[in-house]
């Protein structure tokens, strides 16, 4: 005989509900060697450990009771009405990454009446209410066979179930859809469009005597779940090999992503032949590619001066317009000065601060010269090894860094060189380009406000001056945001965005693409990658 069921949560108060579980808690069980083994070859792309293997003893009502091994289910409550139904949840959810999730109760007894059911749900649905009658819950009921889904009243479903029974339920991740079996047969689709939020193995029980026992696929389950996981891996495949594709659009678009990283990065003649053999028009302007290229190898060969005053001559709205990309060009600058591969002028914070090369030095070769050594370039960039980090310029309360760099640049050049500053000119000099950066460090923060990527540059930038012999390369592994080839990547990003109207190249977003689709696909099963 079914019994009324209640017609919405909201029309009932509840006086009690169930613990909210700050972490799992699982009872000391011991987990058999076979029983691993199933679960890593049921769900071979899952962390064994995130898996569902036991009932959480926090997340219940009060009327439940588990067994030590945490698998049997015990109502002890009066079971006068619905408001006196007890659940219980898993102490994970379902991963992702199962693609079929499947576990089975085993009805140990069915008690008074049988008022049982048996699903999943989310995290903060009542556990002091059956599955399937809250949102974000469903669940298949013994007592009149009916399927629940954010309702008191089911839908008809299958058959009942009693002592002895054996109830199965599926969750198909990629499909959506949940089943159940009985005793080893599959009753079929019950709901379909699950909720987008991680769900719990779940269990209800309403009246005395009613216990169960659940199994997580730590022992042989009555259904073959392991042929309805081939069925869908083979869906799936099929399914990738059927979408429509016109492969004749492969070849000129591979051909495009790579012509246009060749042009981003200046690779002029490079592009050219390469456009040429692939038929491919090339509609671009040589001559910008090739400034570019010579901005970008005075950059990678330690030449920042220079690649700031060419880039204020060809490019005059760059810098003036990208203040937070000068001052990483002055920190690089700053760092090369200490090595000696630059040299230093005036006006650290200026777009005056062009160097102290002559002109002659700026003309750029459109002959195709300055791309000779194009692939040679990205070798003179520092090698980075480890090496224990020396005192670092600590890191001040806000209102008084500013001041504090300048003492650091002042005591840390005696204390390296064994001398005052006063006798050596060129100390002298560094001293006065660190403390012009300091002032431009400043007056960003006045103009834009704090920022906390130009405070980690100006400190890798007077990093360096703590070192004796500050050309070793092992020094500059510790130069995250001043690295040669991120402050040439930044400035090219600049000009090409002021040139075209964008920074990004198709290629490096088909790759972050595909990293994002290999992530979604650890979620959905590796064996897609395999296949592929």
């Amino acid at each position: 005989m079914s019994r009324s069921r209640p017609q919405s949560p909201e029309m009932e108060m509840e006086t009690s509900r169930s613990c909210s579980p700050s972490s799992p808690t699982s009872p000391t069980i011991v987990h058999t060697v076979e029983g691993i083994e199933r679960l890593k070859r049921l769900y071979p792309y899952t962390d064994i450990s995130q898996l569902p293997k036991n009932w959480s003893t926090k997340d219940k009502a009060n009327f439940i009771i588990l067994s030590e091994d945490g698998l049997k289910v015990h109502y002890k409550g009066v079971g006068k009405s619905h408001k006196d139904a007890a659940a219980v949840r898993a102490t994970h959810s379902i991963p992702q990454s199962c693609l079929l999730y499947y576990y089975e109760v085993r009805i140990i007894s069915k008690g008074r009446d049988g008022y049982m059911g048996i699903g999943l749900a989310a995290q903060g649905v009542n556990m002091h209410r059956l599955p399937g009658w809250d949102k974000q819950s469903y669940g298949y009921h013994g007592d009149d066979g009916h399927s629940f889904n954010s309702s008191g009243t089911g839908q008809p479903y299958g058959p009942t179930f009693t002592t002895g029974d054996v109830i199965g339920c599926g969750f198909n991740l990629i499909e959506n859809k949940c089943f159940y079996t009985k005793n080893g047969l599959n009753l079929g689709v019950a709901f379909s469009d699950l909720a987008a939020v991680p769900l719990f193995p779940t269990v209800g029980l309403q009246t005395p005597g009613e216990e169960l026992e659940a199994n997580f696929g730590l022992e042989p389950f009555s259904y073959d779940i392991e042929q309805d996981m081939i069925a869908l891996k083979k869906r799936i495949t099929e399914s990738i090999n059927t979408f429509p594709v016109n492969h004749a659009e492969w070849q000129p678009m591979l051909h495009y992503l790579v012509q246009s990283w060749l042009i981003h990065n200046g690779y002029c003649s490079t592009a050219q032949v390469f456009s040429e053999s692939t038929q491919m028009p090339f509609k671009e302007n040589i001559q910008n590619i090739k400034q570019r290229l010579k901005i970008q190898q005075f950059v990678l060969n330690g030449k920042i001066g220079d690649a700031i005053a060419l880039t204020n001559r060809l490019y005059p709205t760059v810098l003036r317009d990208n203040p937070d990309l000068l001052f990483s060009l002055k920190c690089r600058q700053f760092v090369e000065f200490v090595c000696g591969h630059d040299t230093y002028c005036q006006s650290a914070n200026g777009n005056d601060c062009n160097g102290t090369h002559s002109d002659t030095n700026m003309d750029v070769d459109l002959s195709g010269g300055a791309e000779t050594n194009e692939i040679d370039s990205h070798q003179n960039q520092m090698e980075s090894n480890e090496v224990d980090d020396p005192a670092i310029i600590p890191d001040n309360q806000e209102n008084h860094e500013n001041n504090q760099n300048n003492h650091e640049l002042e005591n840390n050049h005696s204390m390296s060189n064994g001398s005052t500053s006063t006798t050596n000119p060129e100390m002298e000099t560094i001293l006065s380009f660190g403390k012009e950066l300091n002032a431009f460090s400043k007056q960003l923060k006045n103009d834009y406000g704090y920022n906390e990527t130009n405070k980690k540059m100006l400190e890798e930038a007077f990093h360096m001056i703590a070192y004796n012999e500050p050309n070793e390369p092992q020094l500059h592994t510790d130069l995250t945001f001043l690295d040669r080839e991120t402050v040439c990547q930044q400035l090219n990003n600049a000009i090409v965005n002021v040139s075209s109207g964008s920074q990004k190249v198709p290629i490096e977003t088909v790759i972050k693409h595909t990293k994002g689709l290999i992530s979604l696909n650890s979620q959905c099963g590796a064996w897609i990658l395999e296949k592929l």
